[in-house]
């Protein structure tokens, strides 16, 4: 795959994440993964933050019968979208990127 294929396949599956949760990442991840250094390390850092982000929502669901979950799903919403179009951008430009509040699934 080429570098530019690269850049573009990895910027797609930051956005998709912001529309569709982890489902671009984790197909992503299993149909690219052997294509490119470049996208296998966007690829599993989309799914280990998408991956965060279904755990915080959980945690989320279960806290608004207190009231403080939705508060939570709000930050989280909100999250997702911020460093998702941070994430693309860099992906874009051709640099490696890390999102600040992710666990480590996948390496």
């Amino acid at each position: 795959m080429s570098p530019t294929d690269e850049k573009l396949w990895a910027t797609l599956i930051h956005i998709g994440g912001i529309f569709f949760g982890f489902l671009p990442a984790l197909i992503g991840y299993l149909v690219l993964k052997d294509r490119g250094p470049f996208v296998r390390a966007h690829t599993a850092t989309a799914l280990n933050f998408q991956l965060t982000l279904l755990i915080a929502y959980v945690v989320g669901v279960v806290l608004s019968a207190v009231g403080i979950g939705v508060i939570l799903l709000l930050a989280v919403w909100v999250l997702n979208i911020v460093f998702s179009i941070i994430a693309a951008v860099k992906a874009n430009r051709g640099e490696w990127y890390k999102y600040p509040v992710a666990i480590t699934f996948l390496s």
